[in-house]
């Protein structure tokens, strides 16, 4: 299979990728995000293939991507008045509402769940693509799955060139995190996955919510996933990844005593001449979360090399995007953690 590389600005794409997902095939889209695996989800088999491209476990649900809040009625029900409220602030962006699902959404999308994750992106192309194929389009993050997320059309390829029929090339991803994610379906809304939307703007609109403990905490094996990337080891490269938290100074200090000559370091911009000649990579400034967000999952792919024994990461602290970053790299890092001030 050749894979076709379509401009997004070519006025030929948008109807080339909707007949792609009308026919059942696989195209992988761009979103303010990073860049997704699209397919029909009302089609069970093509859903299927979504997950048999990414080597995605199956009950890790699927997030079905919509043009807007009107067509939230046509997959949802028993829908609460927030949701409403959260789209007409959040969308088209970075925010994702579980809801219950009606019968027409498909148990392969859900992961075999009662709800359904949805969203409306932030991408002019790809809303384009979703209103012309007349279906929601179902599309987890374009990566093989573990890996760190695709926030090119080049990542895309990296990973699945004559695997699948097309990639629409929308250029870099503004947010470079996956949308936030939040379960409206209890009692309190509950946070599954922070992103571009924080928490600070959630409850703006909602009053209290919960933070799930999968945002802090790796899940158990045998916990029910309700929402992508909360129960798997995730976004990572594949040698392993720690986290080495702490003043600048110290962490550096312990780094430097500990790393070996294969290994990496994930540092911020301003921590750079901390790690002279260890070959540091950044991922942008401490004080500039959203180019932590926007350059965080293209880092983690350059360190994606057999060639790196392990990779020592800086992670910011605080509330936002920077919480958003701080999980995606626990993530990556399956939540272990060195303090060096605490090991003394």
């Amino acid at each position: 299979m050749n894979t076709m590389l379509l401009p997004a600005d070519h006025p030929d794409t948008p109807v080339l990728a909707a007949e792609l997902i009308k026919s059942g095939a696989l195209v992988a889209l761009p979103t303010e995000t990073v860049y997704g695996l699209g397919a029909n989800g009302l089609d069970p088999e093509a859903v299927a293939q979504i997950f048999q491209v990414k080597g995605r476990p199956g009950d890790n649900p699927l997030i079905l991507h919509l043009t807007g809040a009107d067509q939230i009625a046509q997959f949802c029900h028993h829908i609460p008045e927030t949701a409403y409220r959260l789209a007409e602030r959040f969308w088209p962006g970075p925010l994702t509402m579980v809801l219950p699902a009606k019968p027409n959404v498909p148990k392969r999308t859900t992961g075999g769940l009662n709800t359904v994750a949805v969203r409306c992106p932030d991408c002019e192309i790809t809303r384009k693509i979703i209103a012309l194929s007349g279906v929601p389009i179902a599309a987890p993050s374009a990566n093989l799955s573990g890996k760190p997320s695709t926030t090119t059309a080049r990542h895309v390829l990296d990973d699945h060139n004559g695997k699948i029929p097309a990639v629409v090339d929308g250029g870099p991803c503004a947010v470079g995190v996956e949308s936030t994610i939040i379960d409206l379906t209890g009692d309190t809304p509950r946070l599954l996955r922070p992103g571009g939307i924080t928490p600070e703007q959630l409850r703006q609109i909602l009053g209290e919510i919960v933070i799930d403990e999968a945002v802090t905490a790796q899940l158990s094996p045998d916990a029910v996933a309700k929402a992508p990337g909360m129960k798997y080891r995730h976004y990572a490269p594949q040698e392993p990844v720690v986290i080495v938290a702490g003043e600048r100074e110290v962490a550096a200090r312990y780094i430097r005593a500990h790393m070996r000559k294969e290994d990496r370091v994930l540092c911020f911009e301003e921590e750079l001449p901390l790690y002279a000649g260890c070959n540091p990579l950044s991922y942008g400034r401490e004080d500039d979360p959203d180019s932590l967000g926007a350059g965080l999952f293209a880092a983690l792919r350059i360190l994606d090399d057999p060639g790196i024994h392990q990779v020592y990461a800086r992670c910011p602290k605080g509330e936002g995007v920077a919480f958003a970053v701080q999980n995606r790299l626990k993530k990556a890092a399956a939540f272990r953690i060195i303090d060096p001030e605490a090991e003394g």
